[in-house]
């Protein structure tokens, strides 16, 4: 019998690739193609294991595993354990749904109950395989309890997916675009002009502040333990805003007044006219999926329709 190697690692690394994808579409995580391509060459070295002097490596469970750790790991690097191996557990349910479905429709279309050969099913007895049956009441709740939490982090995922905008802001020589995350718990106002706070995280971002206000956003206690307050770039903008947190009753937070935010949200477009920014060094997602977190109330203006 002929073997085509280059043909069959050719369409390993493609499904591969394919399952990466919808992995990625499931997780709403944006990853480059490039990144895809290569975590599904990596999947694929698995085939070519197969036929080296170290094929018996490649049956290995614990190979088996270590590939798939790394396909994510290539595809979606690593920010924080739980959510690396949430991203492992969607890439088994997308495979094991996509294996599934090809065996379940070859098992329609080819599997035949009464064998022509009698001697085919000659092991099995007229309650069927006993060993079948074993996996069957092992696997099954095994596979439900991972089945009902993969499901329950997916909607979990969409219901944030749902609340996400595209941020954009401007404050004097400042400008940038932020993925956003509307956050009902968010109800930072100002308690003058009743302003609604939103936060954005300045990891990577931070071109056209002055470093002044970079140093005073990295250390907002400043503010209150200097007994002479210098004067900062934006010391026209700056509002303090009285907040509480778990622990904490009282705290100050130092906002800025922009220019101008604009919110898209879908097709919708908001201009919020009245709105205060608070700029953090922390990160705001684990996965830095969104690096803003905007007040509900900036969405409750009229939209304009959005041109893009």
């Amino acid at each position: 019998m002929t073997l085509y190697l280059d043909v069959i690692w050719l369409l390993n690394w493609l499904f591969d690739c394919l399952l990466l994808y919808w992995t990625a579409i499931i997780l709403k995580r944006r990853v480059a193609l490039w990144r895809v391509c290569i975590g599904g060459l990596v999947g694929s070295f698995i085939i070519v294991l197969a036929f080296t002097p170290f094929y018996a490596i490649a049956d290995r469970v614990y190979m088996k595993i270590l590939v798939s750790l790394v396909m994510v790991l290539a595809t979606f690097g690593f920010n924080r354990l739980k959510l690396f191996m949430k991203s492992v557990a969607t890439l088994y349910f997308v495979t094991f749904l996509s294996g599934g479905i090809l065996l379940g429709l070859h098992y329609l279309f080819e599997f035949q109950i009464v064998s022509k050969d009698p001697g085919q099913y000659a092991g099995i007895n007229r309650f069927g395989d006993p060993v079948s049956w074993i996996f069957v009441m092992i696997g099954f709740p095994l596979a439900w309890q991972f089945s009902k939490r993969t499901l329950e982090g997916m909607e979990m995922t969409k219901l944030t997916h749902e609340q996400m905008v595209s941020v954009s802001v401007k404050i004097s020589d400042f400008e940038g675009t932020f993925h956003g995350l509307v956050d009902s718990g968010n109800q930072l106002y100002d308690p003058i002009t009743r302003s609604p706070v939103m936060i954005i995280s300045l990891s990577g971002g931070e071109t056209g502040i002055p470093n002044d206000m970079l140093e005073l956003f990295k250390n907002p206690d400043n503010l209150i333990s200097q007994e002479v307050q210098p004067e900062y770039s934006w010391t026209g903008r700056m509002r303090v805003i009285p907040y509480k947190v778990v622990g904490h009753e009282h705290q100050l937070l130092t906002a800025i007044k922009p220019d101008y935010i604009k919110i898209v949200q879908e097709e919708k477009e908001f201009h919020v006219k009245q709105g205060l920014v608070s700029f953090t060094f922390q990160q705001l997602s684990p996965d830095n999926s969104y690096q803003s977190i905007v007040h509900p109330k900036m969405l409750t203006g009229i939209p304009v329709q959005n041109a893009s």
